[in-house]
């Protein structure tokens, strides 16, 4: 790599160039992850650190089970669950009420939080996570509590039942709103009352715990629709149409990144040839060439995608006190390497006058 060094040194101002949009290209694309990550973990927390490893949605009050369930659509039987409860291979199955409301303080804050009803065998919620101790307790997430301004011990008001905070613990969120853990007789007659007093739902969906179960068999035995924990994701419409915007944005970043150092570094081996020539001509090999000129690329990225990842870093660590924005390899070490592999591919398209230069016809052109 004598000559990429070489040029390294001399053309200091051209690859500072390129080495800044690197830089500028890495910190986009590591914010725009963290970023990523931050809104999901608003979005899903409290469905992802569920135990269970199954999710079944019932059809509601339509009929027609060939739509695609949803969560803000399903509702789920007694009957249904009775059926769940007894197919073979599932372990446990218990149902989960949710349902967006508007909660008050004693302090006279009011908040929309996502009510969890939940019964008291209820054992799928996972980490450290506290359930209610009494049928007129509540326990709220940490997001909950902060825009509810409520702390342990104090009432907190949901469609005119009160309930006391049993604890404030865990960092649940569900469509960018705290959640609370409430008791599922709770729960029926809070979501029985939004919907004008009628019939009180059973639950929203069940949590399975299966292992070698036909799971297409009960489901067409119960007329429910079983998946997987993290595929029934895209049934929450938030979810899905956020990643997906966020998701197309950070493809476009990489493939920009590739596209503006292939570019630099087509232009580059273009003002080279003449010296790719003499190399040639004294016998250098091609296969010698190709390692310069990648290297001096690797050399190149790796001093931006550096500097990169440590301002993502830096700001990431302010910005995650007022933004959802997550830190983890994930959001910088995955990215900077995509980075990297995706410059040097951009940079070896560059290539192909390098490995096909003819070293009379070069050194005839730069003569003439």
């Amino acid at each position: 790599m004598f000559v990429a060094w070489r040029e390294l040194a001399v053309a200091r101002g051209r690859f500072a160039l390129i080495g800044s949009v690197v830089t500028l290209i890495t910190v986009l694309v590591g914010f725009l992850g963290g970023l990523t990550f931050g809104l999901a973990n608003a979005n899903i927390s409290a469905l992802t650190s569920l135990t269970a490893n199954t999710i079944v949605f019932g059809s509601g009050d339509s009929a027609d089970t060939s739509q695609e369930p949803t969560y803000a659509s399903s509702q789920v039987t007694a009957n249904e669950l009775a059926m769940w409860r007894g197919a073979h291979g599932v372990e446990h199955a218990e149902p989960l009420g949710i349902a967006t409301v508007k909660a008050f303080a004693a302090n006279g804050d009011s908040s929309a939080i996502t009510l969890f009803g939940v019964s008291s065998s209820f054992d799928s919620v996972g980490g450290s996570q506290q359930l209610p101790t009494s049928d007129d307790g509540i326990v709220l997430s940490a997001a909950a509590a902060k825009n509810l301004g409520a702390l342990q011990g104090d009432d907190v008001t949901v469609a005119g039942t009160t309930f006391t905070v049993d604890a404030v613990n865990g960092n649940s969120e569900y469509s960018h709103t705290g959640v609370a853990y409430a008791s599922l007789d709770n729960w029926r007659v809070i979501v029985g009352q939004q919907t004008g007093g009628g019939e009180q739902p059973f639950a929203t969906v069940f949590a399975v715990t299966a292992s070698g179960a036909d799971l297409a068999k009960i489901d067409a035995e119960a007329g429910t629709t079983a998946t997987g924990i993290w595929t029934s994701l895209l049934s929450l419409e938030s979810f899905k149409s956020e990643i997906g915007s966020l998701g197309m944005m950070m493809a476009l970043l990489f493939g920009i990144s590739a596209l503006v150092i292939g570019a630099f570094f087509t232009v580059w081996t273009l003002q080279r040839h003449g010296d790719v020539a003499v190399l040639k001509a004294l016998g250098a090999s091609t296969a010698s060439l190709v390692k310069d000129a990648l290297g001096q690329a690797l050399a190149v990225l790796v001093a931006g995608v550096g500097l990169g990842l440590i301002l993502t870093i830096g700001l990431g660590l302010l910005a995650a006190s007022a933004l959802p924005f997550v830190l983890s390899p994930l959001t910088t070490l995955l990215p900077a390497a995509i980075m990297i592999v995706l410059g040097l591919a951009g940079a070896a398209f560059a290539l192909r006058s390098v490995t096909t230069v003819d070293p009379l016809a070069a050194l005839s052109g730069r003569n003439s």
